[in-house]
């Protein structure tokens, strides 16, 4: 059982990792950033590539990463792709931040933690 478990939580270790990689080009932080200020409708591949000024081809390698990670969900819309940010999966992820930091480690007081300005 106690096997089990370790396993489990490597593979979410793992999968944290890999969630943390792919939003740590600053690229792709930039897309998270805009797609969490369009939610909850979020933005067409043109729209974001516009506000960003990133080529098409850059930047759908971009966002083929984050939705590889499930960081963005993509819908089709007509012809278009509709990209919005994945507001569980980032969620997940800062709870997992803020658990090691905040309440299980205790490093960082959760009354400290402040927000870019």
């Amino acid at each position: 059982m106690e096997v089990n478990l370790r396993i489990a939580s490597d593979q979410k270790l793992s999968r944290y990792a890999d969630m943390f990689s792919a939003i740590g080009a600053e690229p792709r932080l930039r897309i998270v950033r805009l797609l969490l200020a369009a939610h909850p409708t979020g933005m067409v591949v043109n729209e974001i590539g516009q506000e960003l000024d990133i080529a098409n081809s850059t930047l759908s390698h971009h966002l083929d990463k984050l939705k590889n990670e499930n960081l963005v969900e993509v819908r089709r819309q007509g012809t278009f792709l509709r990209y919005s940010a994945n507001t569980k999966a980032l969620a997940e992820l800062l709870g997992f931040l803020y658990a090691e930091c905040c309440t299980r480690n205790k490093v960082v007081e959760p009354q400290r933690i402040t927000c870019c300005k």
